[in-house]
């Protein structure tokens, strides 16, 4: 088991090396420019908020000289006067944002007024996790519990309403589904807020029992579209299994049908059951900008789609880094558990 994890671990090590790699390789060029750009920014505003430093001058050509000697130390300073393909300015890049040092955005700061992609990146991504962990958590467990009833009662009522479902549901895409909830619940009815960002600032006390309330639409959204298609999964993982022979065996010797499907059936289809899971937890984390964008939820996915439209590269690069590693770990974990639940696998058998 130690050799195995360790393998794993230094996979997804590679992995994120790799990724981060290909981010920087892909905006480089364009990442260069912006943070040369800021440089002048910063060093103009500096100049202009000290109107004694232009009094001391006697010509405009001696103050902007003394302007670009200002960014020139500034850029000397960053290394950036070597390109950005170095290995030197690759190396210190890729260092940097593996301690999470990934810079000042260019236009978009948290809600406290912070430009620094950390502090942004922090603020959004609880409330990411809350939203789509709270909605997994609920699909799982509604999704596991139909499924295995359906394997148990191939061509019922309940397994065709069950394969119906997921089908209509993965069927309808996130933002119609989205936008008739919030006609429906906040328009029409007025149960919940049409927005799910609070009205109320981070400060105040209430903000969480607020956060919480607006969080209610988003998630009975997710939770509605999602648990169907979970649904079918684990029917079909556990169809095959019910007609194994030790679950032949087992009724034959008269154990009861709940406690061979959700104890001895529903564990032999742990190993898959537990890789979507895992993926499906990560990849909502990542791929929520529509839904975050429809509901107006304060989380990574809106993050993400401000971060495109106006092209902050640092804020993208930020949260490609943060999200991959949050990828990286649930499957490590997925790994983890499979390995556990199949010792074959970390045989290598």
């Amino acid at each position: 088991m130690k050799k195995y994890i360790a393998t794993r671990v230094a996979t997804m090590f590679g992995v994120l090396m790799v990724t981060l790699l290909i981010t920087i390789s892909l905006v480089g060029s364009n990442m260069d420019t912006i943070l040369k750009q800021g440089i002048v920014f910063q060093v103009r505003t500096e100049i202009s908020e000290n109107p004694a430093i232009a009094e001391s001058f006697s010509s405009v050509v001696e103050f902007e000289e003394f302007v670009q000697a200002q960014i020139d130390q500034r850029i000397g300073i960053l290394g950036l006067e070597e390109p950005w393909y170095s290995p030197q300015r690759i190396g210190i890049t890729m260092y940097k944002i593996m301690l999470l040092d990934f810079g000042h955005a260019t236009f978009l700061t948290s809600d406290e007024g912070s430009s620094d992609v950390k502090d942004i990146l922090f603020e959004k991504l609880p409330r990411t996790i809350l939203l789509f962990t709270t909605a997994t958590i609920i699909i799982s467990i509604i999704g596991i519990f139909l499924g295995a009833l359906s394997s148990s009662k191939v061509g019922s009522i309940i397994d065709r309403i069950t394969s119906s479902f997921a089908i209509i549901s993965s069927s309808f895409p996130v933002w119609w589904i989205g936008m008739l909830m919030i006609f429906l619940f906040a328009f029409t009815y007025q149960i919940f807020p049409a927005r799910a960002t609070p009205d109320i600032p981070l400060s105040d006390p209430r903000y969480i029992g607020s956060l919480l309330y607006h969080m209610a639409l988003p998630l009975i959204t997710i939770v509605m579209i999602g648990f169907g298609s979970w649904a079918y999964l684990v029917r079909n993982f556990m169809v095959g299994i019910m007609q194994e022979d030790f679950i032949m065996a087992k009724k034959t010797i008269g154990i009861k049908q709940k406690k061979i499907i959700y104890t001895h059936a529903l564990k032999n289809a742990a190993p898959p059951i537990v890789t979507i899971l895992a993926l499906s937890l990560s990849g909502s984390l990542g791929g929520a900008i529509i839904t975050e964008a429809v509901f107006d939820w304060p989380g990574m996915g809106r993050l993400y789609f401000e971060a495109i439209t106006v092209m902050d590269l640092p804020v993208i690069i930020g949260a490609t880094y943060l999200l991959t590693v949050f990828f990286l770990i649930s499957i490590f974990i997925a790994d983890l558990l499979y390995g556990y639940f199949d010792p074959r696998v970390r045989r290598g058998q």
